[in-house]
């Protein structure tokens, strides 16, 4: 289960409009408990790395954008709990492509945005043999 606002679930939804035609992307910063529940503090933007042709359908963190997310965290004692990302004219359910490049562990939140308006809003975990996700519960608090 994820928890995050109301505030940063609108941020999300306005980043992956504005990023429309192409996907928007960005970290997730938080606690995680003991339960292994997760608690949204912080979202990042991130810029889409991945070359102009393919932000339509692809997104890409630098490794150095990741490393500044990783410091930030560690100085606001947060974790990095995971990614979201957007998805233009398709469902907001990951891909074989988000599969293949993602991790265990970690959340994905995936806003669908159709024809420019953000709608499904969807959290996901990779298994840790990394066959499928599976939906993760989002709490909205």
């Amino acid at each position: 289960m994820i928890a995050l606002s109301g505030k940063q679930e609108d941020s999300i939804r306005r980043e992956g409009e504005i990023s429309y035609p192409n996907e928007c992307c960005g970290i997730l910063l938080g606690r995680i408990g003991d339960d292994d529940s997760r608690s949204v503090e912080d979202i990042i933007p991130i810029r889409n790395a991945r070359e102009a042709e393919e932000q339509y359908h692809r997104f890409q963190i630098e490794s150095e954008d990741l490393l500044k997310a990783e410091l930030e965290a560690r100085k606001r004692k947060l974790d990095v709990l995971g990614f979201y990302h957007s998805h233009p004219d398709h469902p907001a359910k990951p891909s074989d492509f988000d599969r293949e490049h993602a991790l265990p562990f970690y959340s994905y939140i995936i806003t669908a945005v159709d024809r420019g308006k953000a709608g499904d809003f969807t959290s996901w975990e990779l298994k840790t043999d990394r066959t499928e996700f599976l939906r993760e519960e989002i709490k909205r608090i």
